[in-house]
């Protein structure tokens, strides 16, 4: 009888440690993701003085921190009481995004903040404009055809960035994200400011501009890394 218990015992004991074992370990996915924003898609539809196409793209580095960019062009015109122009150009920003996000379980959303440096090369083209009248009600000024054209142009700033990025199915995210923008650098014609930069947007005060995005992406997972569990804290 002595022994048959102990045989029991020991084989509920190997059960148990059995079960323990077929728990699988958590793990986080570290890959690519790329997406496209659709606020300027959407525009480039609706808006017939503008045309635009962005690109994102970040890479999971660590547990909180993602390497993250963007690339794209725009083509817009802007019409003002006093001026018109076209602004052509490309753009490129990278920097970094941090999630201050805690998921559950397999979540993978994000609540970031982040920061950005960003360059471009465009050209500025000034359609028209009208000589600056403070009697416009008795003598209005003609608009002048100009067709001036500036090549060349460059110029480079810093982003805060703040967003959040949704997983809605199967490594499909949508997200948003508002950006507050500082000029670091730029090259200016003699007779003409860059009032609009691509990928920077409308120039505020000639050094700050806000901005954001709505984005769809895809998640391509490379690996995963298994989450250690938190050491439990001793009882005093």
């Amino acid at each position: 009888m002595l022994c048959s218990y102990f045989v029991t015992a020991q084989g509920k004991i190997a059960d148990t440690i059995a079960v323990k074992d077929s728990i699988p370990l958590k793990t986080d996915r570290y890959g690519l993701r790329v997406g496209v924003d659709l606020y300027k898609l959407a525009r480039s539809v609706y808006d017939e003085n503008y045309k635009g196409l962005e690109f994102t793209g970040d890479y999971r580095l660590t547990k909180k921190f993602y390497l993250a960019g963007e690339i794209g062009n725009e083509n817009k015109t802007t019409d003002e009481d006093q001026l018109n122009f076209t602004t052509k150009g490309t753009y490129f920003k990278v920097g970094f995004d941090y999630n201050g996000y805690e998921n559950w379980l397999d979540m993978e959303n994000l609540v970031y903040v982040g920061m950005r440096y960003g360059v471009s090369s465009f050209s500025q083209e000034l359609n028209s404009y009208r000589i600056y009248n403070p009697n416009v009600y008795f003598n209005e000024q003609p608009e002048i055809i100009s067709g001036e054209r500036f090549n060349g142009l460059t110029a480079s700033w810093i982003e805060v960035v703040a967003g959040v990025k949704v997983k809605v199915f199967n490594n499909f995210f949508v997200g948003f994200s508002a950006r507050i923008t500082r000029i670091v650098s730029s090259k200016e014609p003699a007779n003409f400011e860059n009032l609009y930069i691509p990928g920077f947007n409308r120039t505020y005060n000639g050094e700050f501009g806000v901005g954001f995005n709505y984005t769809v992406s895809y998640f391509i997972p490379i690996y995963k890394s298994a989450v250690k569990p938190k050491p439990k804290e001793e009882k005093k």
